[in-house]
């Protein structure tokens, strides 16, 4: 308890936290608006001093010094941080330094005063920092949606001494295994769990972008994050609060940044070497045609135009903001993407390789075919459904479906025996009846007959007569040829599926959704090896290979290829911890939109780069040549961040 208390302590602290860094961010963006505000009234009015008033240049500087310094004392204070702990090389230095300058140029002899240029640079350095901070808090808005799933309290049900139920809300970290907690409408399931008690639907569209609500009844699992919308429910606890799904899903949010893209890593790289080549560019821009007999004030104002225009934070800020807005906008979808990583690699598949059970079928059996000899459909399947009242198999589940009446219409079932690799035969009423494969038919001597049904044929025997035979499958899911054709569309040129059923289900199956290519019969360790085999293809092809599984068995495979999908994250632990994306829901179709998404996020972050970088030569080519002023290397740098911001924000939109 001690523990649990510490961890809910720790919880408490860190939401503290994120509120107080909420309201300070919220506090800096209008305490920044006002400066901005402020700044340029009195820039306004320093310009119609200068244009009035035959001032001296020294009473002139001192004019244009007081909103210079109200809206430049921040960024004057973070370059001369950097200079002390000996990294002066950010875009603070730049501006710092080339607006100095340009306060500076006045005073050398027959120069003109550069004062409104310096302090609109500071001015628009500013603006174009206010939208970065808007861009980014929306940004981590788009993620913190999924913060919202995090229950704050839970309702436990308890026994008083005098042994009378009894509610008491406590925190979520304070509820154990095996407790029943109480649900009423409107409030979030703050655990996952087993429903013990009434029924109602959940809304899970924070967990799986899907409106639709999802019912559940007595014996369903439920798990935590899901919304409840209609009936008060109970509900037996199955994991602690740090194990529960929506503790993993923000655990993985939270750390999803620290996994950089090759193009975010490139750019951090880039801007490191870039910086101090700039800085020494311009020097030798102010220097050396100086001492070729050239004007010092000329060469020294385009050398700082040089640096203004030359200050990388258009790439610096709008690539990593680009890929945290896709991460955000394919959480809103139900897609969870574990690292900006993940986005470069999703982005280059070509081929897409699939777990059959569980990711394009159910990997739930049911009756498709029920074909009696010697009595009614309906005797047969009452027959069957009675002998596998006690069994655990899935088999013997889909039998039980199929016959939901069997458990009370009251017929006696006796002298039970489960004979292996083969079946089980039971006394139901006076009957003794065989249900099971071949060779169980051959024990009894019931002189069974073939099916031409694809699926898994269960036969039924009474008193050593043949009755008939049952047709169980697995049902595609809905949305699995929709999504083969999708990803088709995209470009994906092999899918192929990988499954332990047998050659002609797998055939049938591959048929029907039109993929390239299958692999049947398969164990684990196979699975691994044609991943593998096919990864050795890609490899020499210099396209990553992705692999979707259920995450329940498929850890191996999930881990072992580019990019690992993990269907039905919703409630699956280990579709959550071995997969590099996570579907929440069931649908196959999401991985074409995971691959949309990721293509439209470099597509954006390519915009950035090739727009950035393209301004910024042509206008550095320009103030090299003399042809360019002040204002226009602000727009180079302050303008062109503003646009790059402001498209790099297209990735939250999904």
């Amino acid at each position: 308890m001690a523990h649990n208390h510490e961890h809910h302590d720790h919880c408490e602290a860190c939401s503290h936290h994120e509120h107080e860094h909420e309201h300070h961010h919220e506090h800096n963006t209008r305490e920044q608006l006002t400066l901005i505000i402020i700044t340029a009234v009195m820039l306004v009015a320093a310009v119609v001093v200068e244009h009035t008033l035959a001032l001296p240049t020294w009473q002139l500087l001192l004019v244009y010094l007081i909103p210079y310094i109200i809206i430049g004392h921040d960024t004057l204070k973070e370059a001369a941080e950097g200079l002390i702990e000996g990294d002066p090389f950010n875009e603070h230095f730049l501006m710092s330094i080339a607006t100095i300058g340009a306060l500076c140029i006045g005073f050398l002899p027959g120069a003109e005063t550069q004062f409104p240029e310096a302090v609109f640079v500071m001015l628009f350095f500013q603006v174009g920092e206010l939208f970065e901070g808007y861009a980014e808090g929306k940004s981590r808005d788009s993620i913190a949606h999924l913060m919202e799933i995090k229950p704050d309290s839970a309702t436990l049900e308890l026994r008083d001494e005098k042994g009378e139920l009894r509610e008491k809300t406590v925190s979520p970290e304070e509820v154990k295994v095996g407790d029943t907690i109480i649900i009423k409408p409107g409030e979030k399931v703050p655990l996952d769990g087993v429903v013990t008690e009434g029924q109602s639907a959940l809304n899970t569209v924070a967990l799986t972008g899907e409106s639709m609500p999802r019912d559940v009844n007595v014996d369903d699992e439920v798990i935590s994050g899901c919304v409840n919308l209609s009936g008060v429910i109970r509900v037996r606890v199955t994991k602690p609060f740090g194990e529960s799904t929506v503790s993993k899903i923000i655990k993985l949010v939270e750390n999803a940044g620290e996994h950089k893209s090759q193009s975010e890593t490139f750019i951090t790289r880039f801007a490191r070497v870039y910086t101090p080549v700039v800085v020494f560019a311009a020097i030798a821009l102010a220097v050396v045609p100086t001492l070729l007999g050239g004007a010092l004030s000329t060469w020294l104002y385009r050398a700082l135009m040089f640096l203004v225009v030359s200050c990388p934070c258009a790439l610096v800020i709008s690539v990593p903001l680009t890929f945290f807005g896709g991460i955000g906008g394919a959480s809103r979808r139900g897609v969870l993407i574990k690292g900006a990583n993940y986005i470069d690699v999703l982005a280059k598949v070509k081929t897409v390789v699939f777990d059959k059970t569980g990711t394009l079928t159910h990997g739930q059996f049911a009756v498709t075919a029920v074909h009696p000899d010697s009595c009614d459909e309906h005797h047969l399947l009452h027959l069957a459904a009675h002998v596998e009242h006690f069994s655990t198999h899935p088999i013997g589940a889909a039998l039980r479906d199929a016959f939901p009446d069997e458990a009370t219409d009251g017929c006696k079932i006796s002298d039970v025996r489960e004979v292996a690799g083969q079946g089980i035969m039971a006394r139901v009423g006076d009957k003794e009846v065989a249900v099971g494969n071949t060779k169980l038919m051959d024990a009894t001597g019931a002189k069974w007959h073939d099916c031409q049904h694809l699926g898994t044929i269960i036969h039924v025997a009474i008193d050593g007569v043949y009755a008939g035979h049952i047709v169980i499958n697995d049902q595609v899911k809905p949305d699995s040829a929709e999504a083969i054709a999708a990803l088709r569309e995209l470009g994906v040129e092999r899918t192929v599926m990988l499954t332990g059923d047998r050659r002609e289900v797998a055939e049938n199956v591959a048929n029907a959704l039109g993929l390239t290519e299958y692999h049947a019969e398969l164990l684990p360790a196979d699975k691994v090896a044609q991943v593998e085999k096919l990864s050795t293809v890609n490899c020499q092809l210099s396209t990553p290979l992705a692999f979707v599984g259920d995450g329940i068995n498929d850890a191996p495979v999930l881990a072992r290829a580019d990019v690992g999908i993990a269907m039905g994250g919703l409630g699956s632990d280990a579709a959550i911890e071995a997969a590099d994306v996570v579907l929440m829901d069931d649908k196959p179709s999401k991985i074409a939109l995971a691959i949309r998404i990721a293509r439209r996020t470099i597509a954006i972050a390519r915009q950035n780069v090739a727009f950035a970088i393209g301004i910024k030569l042509a206008v550095l080519l320009l103030a090299a040549l003399g042809m360019a002023t002040m204002w226009m290397a602000v727009f180079a740098d302050v303008g062109v961040t503003v646009i790059a911001v402001l498209n790099a924000m297209r990735a939250l939109r999904a």
